[in-house]
């Protein structure tokens, strides 16, 4: 039997981080060069994960929006000869679909 979904859970408050986390999801607080949401992602694909369910929270779009296409930005990197940044954003390529939930209300 072969794994090829995972479940993220994201929905967290993050209050061990404040003041950090007060304006930002700490799943999107930088490592590096990335979010630390897209390390756990690159992690499950290389696993052979496929499908991906976010479970999420109020003020939590900015998980969503990470990994949905922006044509705009991906137009303007062609424009400008920047394609070597297009692989770090060309989530399509991975295969995986991305899915999202909302939690109503924090229960643990």
């Amino acid at each position: 039997m072969t794994i090829d979904i995972a479940v993220v859970p994201v929905a967290g408050t993050g209050t061990s981080l404040l003041p950090l986390s007060k304006s930002q999801p700490k799943e999107m607080l930088s490592v590096g060069r990335k979010p630390v949401v897209q390390y756990v992602v690159e992690e499950l694909a290389q696993s052979g994960i496929k499908r991906i369910l976010f479970i999420t929270a109020h003020g939590k779009s900015s998980i969503e929006q990470h990994f949905d296409i922006d044509e705009n930005l991906i137009e303007m990197l062609r424009a400008t000869g920047r394609e070597a940044s297009l692989a770090e954003l060309d989530y399509e390529r991975r295969d995986i679909e991305y899915f999202y939930t909302r939690q109503r209300r924090q229960l643990g």
